[in-house]
């Protein structure tokens, strides 16, 4: 892809963009639907100065400058988006209390890989771009001030220059040199290790082919083979969290058994396995939306499951069907 300007037409040009600069706004700000509209903001703003750009620069630096402008200030306003991890303690037993659901402007929010990672042919692009867009890493982002952000993902992500970065945030290299620093350290406090997502890895497709077998089954021990001792299920927009083979395996024969008889429909989200999860309908027919589970694995095992509940806009977003005949 060139990166100057050329005798295309704008549209053109900017269409070309248009998933990395979504994949960086979504780095940004943690939702892909906020990220969509800081997209389509920059490319507002690029066609209306267009006839001012004229070439003189690199086409890609301009949009990327429009677009950090515009995240910056779509964050100076809003609170930081977070995990249920964030906000208190595990909770414990057969009915712990879910709590009320949360707005969805605090949270954290899943993204399909095709929205926000630009197509590649070189498997190791493939993998890099994968790993940036983890629900950990992007959840771990979210800890950092918008500048280091933005310095971390544009430096470390993106693999520009400290000049490049100082030119587009009108700063020196000593300031983003020093901004880096202090993001790496606090980076270097959450931990977002897992396993790279590989779909035609045969033992990564045997571990989930297990978990749909069990989760569908609703075969608890099957189950809790497949998971680490210190397994984390989180479910937004509800607070709870749990933690460990033995509360998980507890509310998912208590309060969460509504989950019997579900079908499993997979998906890819944040370049992780991911699924549809459709619940026995309430009316004996059929099956319902009731979350996008989303895993973490690690060591060959599951890590992190989290349970996306806002199905209604999640499902269209992933090209989930609205329910199972």
């Amino acid at each position: 892809m060139s990166d100057v300007a050329t005798s295309a037409p704008i549209e053109e040009q900017l269409e070309a963009y248009r998933s990395e600069l979504t994949g960086y706004c979504y780095r940004m700000l943690g939702s892909v639907f906020e990220a969509e509209d800081a997209v389509q903001d920059t490319f507002v703003r690029a066609w209306r100065g267009f006839d001012r750009f004229e070439g003189r620069s690199a086409l890609r630096s301009w949009l990327y400058r429009i677009a950090t402008n515009v995240c910056l200030t779509m964050l100076s306003s809003a609170q930081r988006r977070v995990m249920p991890m964030d906000l208190g303690p595990a909770g414990s037993g057969r009915a712990a209390d879910p709590g009320e659901p949360r707005p969805d402007e605090i949270w954290v929010g899943p993204a399909p890989d095709s929205r926000v990672l630009p197509e590649s042919s070189d498997p190791a692009d493939v993998i890099a771009a994968r790993e940036s867009v983890r629900l950990a890493f992007v959840a771990a982002l979210q800890h950092l001030p918008p500048r280091q952000r933005a310095v971390l993902i544009l430096r470390e992500v993106l693999a520009w220059s400290a000049q490049e970065v100082a030119d587009l945030l009108d700063t020196s290299v000593a300031s983003v040199n020093s901004a880096l620093q202090r993001a790496r350290t606090t980076l270097a406090a959450v931990d977002t290790a897992a396993d790279v997502y590989k779909p035609m890895d045969e033992e990564q497709k045997a571990l989930l082919a297990r978990y749909v077998r069990a989760f569908e089954a609703y075969d608890l021990d099957a189950l809790a083979t497949l998971l680490h001792e210190d397994v984390v299920l989180s479910m937004p927009p509800v607070p709870l969290w749990l933690r460990g083979h033995d509360d998980i395996r507890a509310w998912m024969s208590g309060t969460g058994s509504g989950c019997r008889g579900s079908r499993l429909v997979p998906v890819v989200a944040n370049g992780l396995p991911a699924f549809g999860q459709y619940r026995p309908s309430l009316t004996g027919s059929g099956h319902d939306p009731w979350a996008l589970i989303v895993l973490q694995v690690s060591a060959g095992r599951i890590a992190e499951v989290t349970n996306f509940l806002d199905t209604e806009r999640l499902f269209p977003l992933f090209g989930l069907p609205a329910r199972l005949a």
